[in-house]
């Protein structure tokens, strides 16, 4: 079957909903401070052996492009902290303080995150159906633990598990916007790709290394953390290794 614009509405559209699948745990109950730190270990280690996956695709793609976009995501996260209002004044979702704060930056750089993956869906469907319905698997299973990222950001602290599926999906909502023109236009966005894979990879590694590590780290040794978040990244490339292939 030729791609079509209703596929690939269709496509995005569940990449952005499989987002909110990675609160789901949270409904089985609340997890306890060891849970907790498990549950940040894991989503750390899939997060970046998705951002590695991200960035070689780039690469692949044109090196100078996704480097530059590395800097761009950089130089984002530094410009949303930057014009972040002081602690002490800010409030997100009934969240005060260094909550509001983390709650914020995760949201958007999640947000941000997931504009590179929109074009990428497209793109993938401007070459044929079979690459991109198994991009779109991919990326929707990348957008799991991104999900799960930002519901134990909020869940933890007092937010409901529903408003957190919300905020969850809300920060894929630029995958079903961007993947239509994206396939409309596959040439012009495709000299874009690149910059939007390291982008996106530079954010996603950012997240790992300044939220989900230092929070798993909080209640659990280093050789638990780096176990758990090792065997997530392993059990991801393998994934995404036999899925593209």
């Amino acid at each position: 079957m030729e791609p079509n614009l209703l596929i690939v509405t269709v496509a995005a559209t569940i990449t952005a909903l499989a987002t909110g699948l990675g609160v789901l745990p949270f409904l089985v109950r609340r997890p306890g401070l060891r849970a907790l730190s498990d549950a940040n270990a894991a989503a750390a280690g899939v997060m970046l052996a998705a951002a590695v996956a991200l960035a070689i695709e780039g690469v692949n793609s044109g090196v100078v492009r996704t480097v530059a976009g590395v800097a761009l995501g950089a130089a984002l996260i530094l410009v949303v902290r930057a014009r972040l209002p002081e602690p002490s004044a800010l409030r997100f979702e009934g969240l005060r303080g260094d909550g509001a704060e983390k709650a914020v930056l995760i949201v958007a750089v999640m947000t941000a995150h997931s504009a590179a993956e929109g074009i990428a869906v497209g793109v993938s469907f401007g070459e044929g159906a079979t690459f991109g319905a198994a991009l779109t698997i991919a990326i929707a299973i990348h957008n799991i633990p991104e999900g799960l990222a930002i519901g134990l950001v909020l869940i933890p602290r007092g937010v409901g598990v529903g408003r957190a599926a919300l905020w969850s999906i809300f920060s894929s909502l630029p995958q079903p916007i961007l993947a239509l023109p994206a396939f409309l236009f596959v040439e012009a966005f495709s000299q874009f790709l690149p910059i939007g894979l390291g982008l996106a990879a530079g954010a996603m590694a950012w997240m790992v290394v300044a939220e989900r590590a230092p929070e798993a780290l909080r209640n659990a040794s280093v050789v638990r953390v780096a176990t758990v978040g090792g065997l997530s990244f392993a059990a991801m490339t393998i994934f995404q290794a036999l899925l593209i292939a």
